[in-house]
């Protein structure tokens, strides 16, 4: 078993390296006409910058696999707002493009939470379709549309889930399906458990990626080795290798929150049972401390009797 670990967003350690320099509305608000564009592209060509220093970096410690800031274009889909942020920057795009392209680096996006196809209101599906068409054309400008995801969660439940599921279903539909190709489902630590995101991926058709700890935040009745094998099949059409993710409870008392580094002994269980499966995965490693966490925790991985490093970011067990 081969096992290639990730981490999200942001370098720590590299000086003044985030790739999510924002800008609200309200301070938009406040400039001049010129001085809005000047400044919508002053950030993005700054998060642009950061983005490749990142990839040198992920280069250079052979990290193949990496989450890309959402927040690299500011306010990028307000309504009153949505500006042209690819003819600017076209040849930035195309570097990052390039980039990952010729280091064969596995990216994607995650959206946020309000990015959901279970709600009620037909205004939140048409800003879940937007956000996500957003992140698409980044891909797009990028040419990472076959290597790339756009994952999200299930959403709300609204009182009953087999309708908001029902919903999730028929809502979808408003989801051009080039973009629906590059989407995947992960299971959430509070409502939709790994049995039903599982259900709900393979009735779409739709890779699913395993939480851990939002698994054992929301625990279902069977144990998590009865959905093992079934999860992973989810990626089987797509000829991809099966991505998790993982992190450990901030406290007994913040268990859902992520604690800056990630306690070995707390997704030990899960690496055993990929073991015992013999398959490989791409590991996103969600904590804290992001770099650093993954960093760690390999080496900590890399002590068990029976596992060989083989890069700066992967080992075999």
């Amino acid at each position: 078993m081969k096992i290639r670990f990730g981490y999200v967003a942001n370098a720590l350690g590299l000086w003044d390296a985030s790739p999510s320099k924002t800008l609200t509305f309200a301070r938009y608000s406040k400039l001049s006409k010129n001085e809005r564009m000047e400044k919508l592209k002053s950030i993005t060509a700054q998060n642009l910058h950061h983005t490749r220093r990142i990839l040198y970096y992920n280069i250079a410690h052979e990290i193949e696999l990496y989450r890309l800031s959402s927040s690299l274009v500011p306010l990028a889909t307000h309504p009153e707002v949505m500006w042209d942020f690819l003819t600017p920057f076209k040849n930035d795009w195309a570097e990052i493009g390039n980039l990952i392209k010729q280091f064969k680096l596995r990216i994607s996006f995650h959206p946020n939470q309000f990015t959901l196809f279970t709600s009620k209101r037909e205004e939140v599906t048409m800003n879940a379709v937007k956000n996500m068409e957003y992140h698409f054309k980044m891909l797009q400008a990028m040419d990472a549309l076959d290597s790339a995801l756009i994952n999200i969660h299930i959403g709300g439940a609204y009182g009953d889930k087999n309708e908001s599921l029902n919903r999730f279903h028929k809502n979808l539909k408003q989801l051009p399906n080039e973009i629906k190709k590059l989407m995947t489902l992960e299971n959430d630590d509070k409502t939709y458990d790994v049995r039903e995101t599982l259900i709900t991926c393979e009735k779409e058709n739709i890779p699913m990626v395993l939480d851990y700890h939002h698994y054992m935040a929301n625990k279902v009745e069977n144990d998590l080795a009865l959905y093992l094998p079934h999860i992973f099949a989810t990626w089987n059409n797509f000829h991809l290798i099966p991505k998790v993710h993982i992190s450990s409870p901030k406290s007994d008392q913040a268990y859902r929150s992520h604690a800056d580094f990630v306690s070995l002994d707390f997704i030990l269980p899960f690496l055993k049972m990929a073991k015992e499966l013999n398959q490989d995965v791409d590991i996103m490693i969600e904590a804290k401390q992001k770099n650093l966490a993954m960093h760690r925790l390999i080496e900590e991985i890399a002590a068990i009797r029976g596992v060989k490093r083989i890069s700066g970011a992967s080992v075999e067990w």
